[in-house]
């Protein structure tokens, strides 16, 4: 008998000693879950916040982009009654803007030679060359006559067109057609560069929204490994506990033949409470600690 009780002792305190082993290792198991866990919900805020990011940028792109279409039409718009001004500028030049279709190529060359933007070209290269190249005492007397011809020339024109009140209304309708169409043109460029960095952003995001969604999967799949583990070890930690209670029962039920006491009165079975919190540890209820600890012992 002796060797029977001591053989129940033996194995009560290897059976304790494993549910101690398996409680300890389920709490690890469990705080690595905790932890994996809190990785992940990290990096699914994130993603949510980038998501929301991206959907700003989105409206902010759409916007740009209706800008850039209502820019190019008023653009467009613009860019007509600029040809329309320089129409009617040259309806009202010396020209008289005439009919010059059936004009000949070389007609036509040397009719555009003789308009003021032309000249003025002329004039400009003429005084460039004269400034950097050595000439001859006769050909530089010519090139300055040229040149004085050309401003005398440049100066009639100016002053009829002066006098020419339709040429300088029409002229005065080009420039501020010319500056509505710069307008509309930098409200497009604006626009476009600002609706291209809110794309290349929307981009930038998600690519990151990826990386994230990957780490957040990574940590998700550590939640399963250490739920498993902390389930698996968590069952052990049962096994071990139903038969550590089974060893003390035995173990009380003997004390309790020797002291003369039979089951019927009720003190070889179980304690009721140690019974209540096995069916609430069975039951995936959380117990405290002392609860645990009481468990452990039978108490």
């Amino acid at each position: 008998m002796k060797d029977f009780a001591g053989t129940l002792t033996g194995l009560r305190k290897i059976s304790d000693a494993k549910a101690t082993e398996s409680r300890e290792e389920r709490d690890v198991f469990n705080g690595e879950t905790r932890t994996h866990l809190t990785t992940r919900n990290g990096f699914n805020g994130q993603v949510r916040d980038l998501i929301s990011e991206v959907q700003r940028q989105k409206v902010i792109r759409d916007a740009e982009n209706a800008k850039v279409r209502d820019a190019k039409r008023a653009r467009s718009d613009c860019t007509q009654n600029v040809r329309d001004s320089k129409a009617k500028i040259r309806l009202h030049q010396d020209d008289g803007g005439g009919d010059y279709s059936n004009e000949s190529p070389r007609d036509r060359r040397e009719r555009q030679k003789k308009t003021p933007a032309a000249m003025t070209r002329k004039l400009e290269e003429l005084e460039r060359d004269f400034e950097r190249k050595a000439r001859s005492p006769e050909n530089e007397k010519k090139v300055m006559a040229e040149m004085k011809r050309l401003k005398r020339t440049l100066d009639e024109m100016a002053a009829k067109e002066d006098s020419n009140k339709e040429l300088k209304t029409a002229r005065a309708e080009l420039q501020a057609a010319i500056d509505e169409q710069e307008a509309a043109h930098q409200v497009v460029t604006v626009a476009a560069e600002l609706a291209q960095q809110s794309h290349d952003l929307m981009i930038e995001i998600s690519a990151e929204v990826d990386r994230l969604r990957e780490k957040a999967d990574e940590a998700q799949s550590k939640v399963r490994l250490s739920k498993k583990s902390a389930d698996h070890a968590h069952q052990h930690y049962i096994v071990s506990l139903r038969c550590l209670h089974s060893i003390q029962d035995i173990m009380r039920a003997k004390r309790n033949r020797e002291k003369g006491i039979g089951d019927s009165d009720g003190k070889s079975l179980p304690r009721v409470e140690v019974q209540d919190l096995m069916g609430k540890l069975m039951s995936g209820e959380t117990l405290s600690t002392d609860e645990l600890m009481a468990l452990q012992r039978g108490e």
